[in-house]
């Protein structure tokens, strides 16, 4: 087969752009695939009739784009285009199947109703500022303050001055790692974690390193030897039952994980997304080392999803860190669902919707327990889901597969893995996603598949 080549006649100047041009179509459009190596700046130049030196600025053009990849020795290369993550879960409902794959709180009429109720007092009370106002100081000094009593619930006392609003827990993220780790840094975190974490990373140009872990979390020493390996800028944790192994860190080991940040002296961001919903907890790592924690919590898993809103709370010295880069990458939280979300705390709506969740969770989680009696699993009484280990001589992607051929849904461990070394097999099953009658049918598949022989032949979905 010939290999593609541009054409001298479709040449514009500057020349050197426009031969890049015509490379990054043919790549764009498949006529140069991915590993496809290009001719050398010599023979190519003989090709175009241009100068070597010409067809060497068009190659650095493309790498600077990202399209190709110089090396030395051997030549140009087009690189294969990275493939983008999947989610662990079902991105939409296909046809009839008990999706057990995405995590979500138990949702009711209850919900709804209160939130119709909620925007029809809001269109009668609204304050002027949330519609009219540009700056964030002006529109939410209220909801900061309000915004302290609720973490109260969490464990965490603070001042309205360290609480910025976020756009959920994803949006404070970003944010928190954007103000403690620059580009090119690296952030350690647990060997199986957030699967956002992955990509986020990547797009912020920090490195990953996933810390091994235990039915805690993530070991003291294993961080140690993060740190004492070097380059290591922050933890990020996910301490309390969110987290993909359904762990719960104890007051113990949150101390020794804050002993071993302040002797390498790095930043700690903590994921506490169910908020006050796990109702026996240890204080956050925010609590215990308030000088180095960012701390991150929303509404969206413990109160209602469509309440996506939440708070990250900053120690004085990352302050303005933050609030710069939330004003770059979001500029404020959305003022009406920051409104919805303060009144609720104000009424006290919020705490009862937690204390309903609560109940409904711990219903659910002992669904679980008389449908897999006799299965090993993790959970707490109040997370979301159950990680299950498969044990090695079960394929997990197999495994998967099997569940969805039986109408199941449910999240690969894979998903969570933090770096190519990770091997657990394991699924993810979500608890609160859907009835208890087909959480109850969609459980029970998946102990009949368990209890069978391990197939053999690696099915696709």
């Amino acid at each position: 087969m010939t290999m593609w080549l541009p054409d001298p006649a479709a040449l514009r100047r500057p020349a050197y752009l426009s031969l890049a041009d015509q490379i990054a179509h043919a790549i764009a459009d498949g006529r140069l695939e991915g590993g496809a190596r290009l001719p050398t700046h010599r023979r190519l130049a003989e090709e175009m009739g241009l100068s070597v030196q010409t067809v060497s600025r068009a190659y650095e053009e493309l790498i600077r784009r990202g399209l190709v990849s110089g090396e030395t020795g051997r030549g140009t290369y087009v690189r294969t285009p990275r493939r983008e993550p999947d989610p662990p879960f079902l991105p939409e409902r296909l046809g009839e199947v008990i999706d057990l794959s995405i995590l979500k709180p138990v949702c009711e009429p209850v919900h709804l109703e209160r939130m119709k109720a909620a925007l029809v007092d809001l269109a009668a009370t609204l304050p002027p500022s949330a519609i009219l106002s540009f700056r964030p100081n002006v529109v939410f000094g209220r909801h900061r303050s309000v915004a302290v009593e609720w973490l109260k619930n969490c464990g965490l006392e603070t001042t309205p001055g360290n609480v910025s609003l976020t756009n959920g827990a994803i949006a404070a993220m970003t944010i928190a790692l954007m103000a403690v780790a620059p580009p090119g840094s690296t952030i350690a975190t647990e060997e199986i974690g957030h699967h956002t974490l992955v990509p986020l990373a990547s797009y912020l140009g920090l490195g990953l390193r996933g810390v091994a872990i235990d039915e805690e979390g993530m070991l003291p020493d294993a961080l140690d030897q993060a740190c004492r390996d070097g380059g290591i800028r922050a933890v990020f944790l996910m301490p309390t039952a969110i987290n993909p192994t359904a762990s719960l860190m104890g007051p113990a080991r949150r101390a020794e994980i804050v002993e071993v940040a302040r002797r390498h002296d790095i930043a700690i961001v903590e994921n506490d997304a169910l908020g006050p919903l796990v109702e026996r907890k240890a204080p956050p790592l925010a609590a215990i080392a308030p000088e180095r924690t960012l701390y991150v919590t929303s509404f969206t898993k413990c109160v209602v999803p469509g309440l996506r809103t939440g708070y990250l709370v900053a120690p004085d010295r990352l302050v303005p860190a933050v609030t710069n880069r939330h004003l770059v990458t979001n500029w404020m939280a959305t003022p009406l669902i920051a409104e919805l979300a303060t009144r609720w705390v104000e009424n006290g709506t919020a705490m009862e919707l937690v204390r309903w969740q609560r109940n409904a969770v711990r219903r659910r989680q002992r669904i679980a327990a008389e449908v897999l009696d006799g299965i090993p699993y993790r959970a707490q009484s109040e997370s979301l889901h159950i990680w299950l280990p498969l044990g090695e001589d079960r394929s997990e992607q197999a495994f998967v597969a099997q569940a969805r051929l039986q109408g199941v849904a449910i999240a690969p461990g894979a998903s969570f893995a933090i770096g190519p070394a990770v091997r657990h097999s394991a699924v993810r099953i979500a608890v609160g996603s859907t009835t208890e009658e087909d959480l109850r049918a969609g459980l029970g598949m998946v102990t009949n598949l368990l209890r069978s022989a391990p197939e053999p032949v690696l099915l696709a979905i």
